[in-house]
């Protein structure tokens, strides 16, 4: 039989998230999940959901914004799971406005790129010997908000930083073809999350989480072996 598939993904500690639905789905589809949340509470108790499911799951916190921890992150995760990781899903992230560029602080500047592009920049970095032995897959999490024709009104920091995201994807995608490893983003519109929720109400048009998820898996799967190097949209 083949080794049960590994998939990490960050970002996924807090509750009605896309990252515990992405979880799920992979789990369902046979990967062992390895769940990377920022505290230990909160990835236990996903773990702990997704153990109540039947899946096999073990959970890690790390500040994936940083560079010792992130590296002890994938130190502990290969010794505990092996030295292969077939998918690697940065989910972590977040979202502020910034205010119009001329009235923006360089905090929130600053906080966006680390959130978003630099979380992702090092576990990418840090997964890559695992996932080049696995002929592995990434998923990273870009937004509509760097596509042609966006409005990014009074959000600059936060579409710099997913145009960041989609950079490094498209690096990672040249550089990596020929080891085996692909690397594709989704754009996604709002999703129906519970912070989202919470802050626009019920009025937005949301992508589903669920839908997020479908994507996502199947961009890991053998049945998307051939795309690398993609910018998907959603909603």
């Amino acid at each position: 039989m083949p080794p049960t598939r590994v998939a990490v993904i960050t970002g996924i500690g807090k509750p009605g998230q896309a990252g515990e639905v992405i979880a799920r789905t992979l789990a369902e589809r046979g990967a062992r999940i390895v769940a990377v949340g920022r505290t230990r509470d909160e990835v236990d108790a996903r773990v702990a959901d997704l153990h109540a499911a039947g899946h096999e799951a073990l959970g890690f916190a790390c500040d994936l914004t940083d560079e010792v921890q992130v590296a002890q992150l994938a130190s502990d995760v290969t010794s505990t799971v092996g030295t292969r990781v077939d998918t690697l899903v940065n989910v972590a992230g977040g979202f502020a406005m910034s205010g119009p560029v001329g009235e923006s602080t360089l905090a929130t500047w600053h906080t966006q790129f680390a959130i978003n592009a630099t979380t992702a920049y090092l576990a990418t970095r840090a997964f890559l010997p695992s996932l080049r032995a696995a002929n592995g897959a990434i998923v990273y999490f870009a937004a509509a908000a760097v596509l042609p024709g966006a409005k990014l009104i009074a959000m600059s920091a936060y579409g710099a930083a997913k145009s960041a995201v989609v950079a490094l994807m498209r690096a990672v995608a040249e550089e990596e073809r020929a080891n085996g490893v692909r690397a594709n983003a989704i754009a996604p519109t709002a999703i129906r999350t519970a912070a989202n929720m919470a802050s626009m109400g019920d009025k937005v048009r949301y992508v589903e989480r669920e839908d997020v998820a479908t994507i996502v898996a199947w961009l890991c799967s053998d049945a998307a072996r051939a795309i690398t190097g993609q910018l998907i949209r959603l909603g």
